[in-house]
């Protein structure tokens, strides 16, 4: 098995450069691969702020990734948790974030948007310190 950088995932879903498509076509969902949940993070990222895909094609396209055969996932179960977050409004990011810390008694933020939306979708309190 091998993991794989955001490139190849942001190729695989863009097809923007169609050799190194074609590289990653021959090796996600024919081969065993480990994606990091850091590649997932970051491959959001780069769809939305750099290929500005629309936010609401984004988690859709990295689930139907997660789901193909032979895809790992690393922390699957973290990752969508913060995909059904992001799919109900708060920041991708933010629900990586939290997803990762529910077994703290509580998250920390300065941000009063994502204490809202986190509060209420996940049932953590969220506050300032």
């Amino acid at each position: 098995m091998h993991g794989v950088d955001t490139n190849i995932i942001v190729r695989y879903l863009t097809g923007d450069d169609p050799a190194q498509a074609a590289g990653a076509r021959s090796v996600i969902g024919q081969k065993p691969v480990f994606v990091p949940r850091t590649v997932i993070l970051e491959a959001e990222w780069v769809l939305r702020g750099v290929y500005e895909f629309p936010s609401e094609k984004i988690i859709p396209a990295l689930r139907a990734l997660a789901g193909l055969p032979g895809v790992l996932v690393e922390d699957a179960v973290l990752v969508v948790k913060a995909m059904d977050w992001a799919e109900a409004g708060m920041d991708f990011a933010d629900a990586m974030h939290l997803a990762a810390s529910t077994e703290c008694e509580g998250f920390l933020t300065f941000d009063k948007r994502f204490a809202r939306s986190g509060t209420r979708l996940s049932g953590t309190p969220i506050t300032a310190p």
